[in-house]
């Protein structure tokens, strides 16, 4: 099933998404990272971004400063806005969307059970983006509209304004599914098929 849902959402919106869904983001979307997400809750700064019903994309974008305007009214202008893997921020998703109210992250690779758990408790999932795709993103993101923690730069946190950002797979739901996990399983049996057919011991 496909699914259009201009943002923010609501935990409904969010628990009707299943893997193997796909999804196209429509208004607006945050870009986040590492150090974003380390300052935010590491050292508990505050944003004056409001992340609650949205979705982040794991991302530290290549943007131009330019001349304050309509087209870019933070003095900064998209140039490559492409996606980073979201295995190594794990940690963060439980704190990012009980504290900042966050519903879907965008990334590629996957994520784990901690990220998991924290999507059936509270109501999220993951979308994944196909590597490679920056330039393709970047004609989804019409223009950025805000940022906050630009100290961090490029992994300050970003508001873009977006247009049809997908489509995206549901990678992981709000109700135990998880595409990677499932891989995981599928490569561990191959393997032990192989290592038996060998008659090779573990």
């Amino acid at each position: 099933m496909h699914h259009v849902l201009d943002m923010p959402i609501d935990e409904a919106q969010v628990r009707a998404l299943k893997v193997g869904d796909t999804v196209t983001l429509r208004k607006t979307l945050f870009g986040i990272r590492d150090a974003t997400l380390i300052h935010m809750f590491d050292r508990e700064r505050r944003t004056h971004l409001d992340l609650a019903g949205h979705a982040v994309i794991h991302t530290a974008p290549n943007v131009h400063r330019v001349p304050v305007s309509a087209e870019a009214p933070v003095g900064y202008a998209p140039f490559c806005i492409g996606t980073t893997t979201s295995m190594r921020m794990e940690r963060f998703t439980d704190a990012l969307m009980r504290r900042e109210g966050v519903r879907l992250i965008v990334g590629k690779g996957g994520m784990g059970p901690k990220t998991l758990e924290a999507f059936t408790e509270q109501g999220g999932a993951y979308l994944a983006i196909v590597g490679g795709a920056a330039a393709l993103e970047t004609t989804w993101i019409e223009r950025i509209e805000d940022i906050d923690l630009d100290d961090l730069h490029p992994e300050s946190l970003w508001k873009f304004a977006i247009h049809d950002f997908g489509p995206l797979l549901v990678g992981m739901d709000s109700h135990g599914g998880s595409l990677f996990a499932e891989v995981q399983r599928d490569v561990a049996s191959r393997r032990d098929a192989v290592i038996e057919s060998l008659g090779a011991s573990r």
